[in-house]
């Protein structure tokens, strides 16, 4: 097997700010706060829990692997040097499907809330089929193809996005102090969690979900400015700013409207209407929908451009096609794979539309991201349980498999169960047997190459 430090050259074109943005963006969703104020305000006291039994030991084991392992690739060379090639190769396999899982469920909400933002003549646009599927696929592209450029011009998307992620805390933090100071809180603020199965599911397989990503920086360590000292710092920057974020964020939007009001997809675009209407501000749903649609773009281009560099890095061990190991002679950056990683997610993003609702096509990709997210998660508080670091390898497994056990159940709004946990069994069928086929077509290939004259 190669090193890392075999990899075709990559730029280092990202320095602390740029990564710190970049880890935001990718940490960092607005589409989990709905989510959250619509639980109520027990969800704050999740927030800070995830923060010390998930991110903080996700961050102690990113920091140690990735000065392990200072190349792209990331999870993938941690994993392989672990466990052996096959355990690298499905743990990337999987990681990379979670994230084309993902990225049609976040261009699903972006699009959706943004539509219904604008107003009640623009609103029945978020459920419509056709426009949601096409102004989605045209989202990923564009964040993909400021990427597939270069770094160095991609950088600023993902900055553009941490920096609209930023004004839409400070937006809510202000439109709340507003509210409360004219008519006081719409939901006692009682952040004591009542401990049920929903609470755990909720806390399990959403708040933890949220809370991921730090891992995809690292994977950009070919290319961040001394990464043994700049990417540990960024990431603890962006996940002090993430668990602020998402608390304050919650509280914010619960302030403004009452938990029942609050839908999981257009809970940020009902908070605006709301405390537009009670603040005489009619220009600020619409001011919302664009800061939600840069956020959105930033989180496309920082999460395609980082898990591109997968499949680079095991092209490069000759586990896939000799081209998703090259760089773009003149952007100097894996094209294929971030070609390859926008057609599967458009692929996604269509097929499963078939057979239900918008609403339940979307819970079902939802379902199937976080099972394909966190089985990796295995593998890399695995890696880090090898690597020294045993404690945050503990509480990082604790949660990943109650998230995972989470993930399986289905929604209220999920009106065939046995279409819904079908697909869900079926898909990680599919992803674990297609990764055993691949590997093995690849050693075969190997083999083959190895015996010729």
């Amino acid at each position: 097997m190669k090193s890392v430090h075999n990899e075709p050259a990559l730029r280092r074109e990202l320095g602390l700010r740029d990564l710190t943005f970049f880890a935001i963006t990718c940490i960092v969703g607005v589409r989990w706060i709905p989510m959250a104020a619509h639980a109520g305000p027990g969800t704050v006291t999740l927030w800070l829990l995830a923060a010390v039994f998930f991110v903080a030991p996700l961050a102690v084991c990113v920091g140690a692997l990735s000065a392990k392992y200072p190349g792209s690739g990331g999870l993938y060379y941690w994993t392989r040097d672990a466990f052996g090639p096959f355990h690298g190769f499905l743990c990337f396999w999987i990681y990379w499907l979670g994230l084309a899982f993902w990225f049609p469920t976040a261009a699903l909400f972006y699009v959706s809330v943004a539509a219904y933002s604008l107003g009640p003549n623009y609103a029945h646009f978020a459920d419509d089929r056709l426009i949601v599927i096409l102004v989605s696929l045209a989202a990923i592209w564009v964040a993909l193809g400021t990427n597939l450029v270069g770094v160095k011009i991609g950088k600023w998307t993902e900055n553009a996005g941490g920096i609209a992620t930023a004004v839409i805390a400070v937006l809510f933090a202000i439109v709340a102090a507003l509210v409360w100071s004219k008519r006081g809180s719409a939901t006692p603020l009682n952040i004591v969690p009542k401990w049920s199965w929903d609470t755990l599911n909720l806390g399990a397989a959403t708040i933890a979900y949220a809370m991921t990503g730090l891992e995809l920086a690292a994977l950009m360590g070919a290319e961040i400015k001394d990464p043994e000292r700049t990417l540990p710092r960024a990431g603890w920057i962006a996940s002090f700013f993430a668990t602020t974020f998402y608390a304050g964020m919650t509280i914010a939007l619960l302030i403004v409207i009452e938990p029942s009001r609050i839908d999981d997809r257009y809970g940020l675009a009902q908070g605006g209407t709301s405390a537009a209407a009670l603040l005489g501000t009619p220009w600020l749903p619409a001011l919302i929908a664009v800061v939600v649609l840069l956020s959105g773009i930033g989180q496309f281009g920082g999460i395609g451009s980082s898990v591109s560099r997968l499949p680079f890095a095991v092209g490069v061990d000759k586990l896939l096609p000799a081209a998703f190991g090259k760089i773009h002679p003149r952007w100097h950056t894996p094209h294929v794979s971030i070609i390859a990683l926008g057609i599967v997610a458009s692929f996604l993003l269509t097929i499963f539309q078939l057979g239900d609702t918008l609403r339940a096509a979307y819970d079902t990709l939802v379902s199937l991201m976080v099972i394909a997210g966190f089985l990796p998660y295995i593998y890399i508080f695995g890696s880090a349980w090898k690597a020294g670091k045993r404690f945050s390898a503990a509480s990082g497994w604790v949660i990943t498999v109650l998230a995972l056990i989470a993930s399986v159940v289905p929604t209220d709004q999920v009106t065939r169960v046995w279409l819904y946990e079908s697909k869900l069994a079926l898909a990680t069928a599919a992803m674990i047997v297609s990764a055993w086929l691949l590997y093995r077509r690849s050693e075969a290939f190997r083999e083959h190459v190895s015996h010729l004259p």
